[in-house]
């Protein structure tokens, strides 16, 4: 019969960071093990178990069937002896508790979260650790236990976690100063913005699941992109030199339209709006998590 102790807790984790990052040698790496100490460990816990968890192949190591089961245990038993641990530090008040580990999209990341940090220290909260990633990303890491409290920008509909609005922006197009669309007479549409190559950020990010949202609810489907790249930097500059239209926050374009490197397109016929959403799993300890929620979501509007 399969026998755990508690000492078999570190290989559930690597297990768990195996399948969050998608490759032993990178779990080995995130856990400062050699890739054979952590492929020991591992088969350990497989002999343990009496089951094969993972696949392992030249592109990676992915779950077998009862991988996947064990890997849902394996979450809810991390995250029970996380708020164990959690409760225990606050019994030696404030000055122990562990640092707030959050996880944002990226232009939240990069145009929001400052603010909200600035805030957080003068309201005296825990000392935050911040990852950035994209949207389908950060969904995974407050899954599998790597982040306590995500921000995300995809429209995606999410099962198993706790959300909260917490603000939100529009999306823009965008062009070079020397672009056809930058002369238009009149904005483009869904029709246009649907057949038209343009340069966006991958699958998974939060601007792109948001853009195809808008397209699709006009009853639309994007053609092929003329460029799919991961960096919101790289996307302006490309737009900039002239290789085409990107959609892009407003929040990350406002400085080049200021000075005039892009060029805004009007839009009309799709809504371009979107909302930032908090997420986190439901826990029996959430204080520092509730915490900073409520700090960052808008306040109610009263009018008299």
């Amino acid at each position: 019969m399969p026998s755990l102790r508690i000492e078999n807790l570190v290989g559930l984790e690597l297990f768990l960071d195996t399948l969050r990052l998608g490759s032993i040698s990178s779990a080995a790496r995130e856990h400062h093990l050699s890739q054979p100490s952590a492929t020991e460990r591992l088969r350990t816990l497989e002999r343990k178990l009496g089951v094969n968890l993972l696949r392992r192949g030249p592109g990676g190591s992915g779950p077998t069937p009862e991988g996947e089961a064990v890997a849902e245990w394996a979450r809810e038993v991390l995250g029970a002896v996380a708020r164990l641990q959690e409760g225990v530090t606050a019994m030696h008040g404030p000055a122990a508790r562990h640092p707030l580990r959050i996880m944002a999209s990226l232009t939240i990341a990069e145009y929001v979260v400052p603010t909200w940090l600035h805030a957080h220290r003068i309201a005296g909260g825990p000392q935050v650790e911040l990852a950035v990633g994209n949207s389908v990303a950060v969904i995974r890491a407050i899954i599998d236990g790597g982040a306590q409290l995500g921000f995300i920008e995809t429209p995606r509909r999410i099962v198993g976690l706790r959300t909260a609005i917490v603000g939100g922006d529009s999306l823009a197009v965008v062009v070079a100063p020397s672009h056809p669309w930058a002369r238009r007479r009149g904005p483009v549409g869904p029709d246009l913005l649907a057949n038209t190559p343009l340069l966006l950020r991958e699958t998974g990010s939060g601007t792109r699941d948001a853009f195809e949202a808008a397209l699709a609810a006009t009853g639309r489907v994007p053609t092929e992109p003329l460029a799919v790249l991961a960096s919101t930097t790289t996307l302006k500059a490309a737009s900039a030199s002239g290789e085409g239209p990107s959609v892009l926050s407003e929040l990350a374009v406002a400085q080049e339209v200021a000075i005039g490197t892009l060029v805004t397109v009007p839009v009309t016929g799709l809504d371009l709006t979107r909302q930032f959403r908090a997420v986190w799993r439901p826990s029996a300890n959430e204080a520092d998590i509730q915490r900073f929620v409520k700090m960052v979501r808008p306040k109610p509007r009263w009018s008299g």
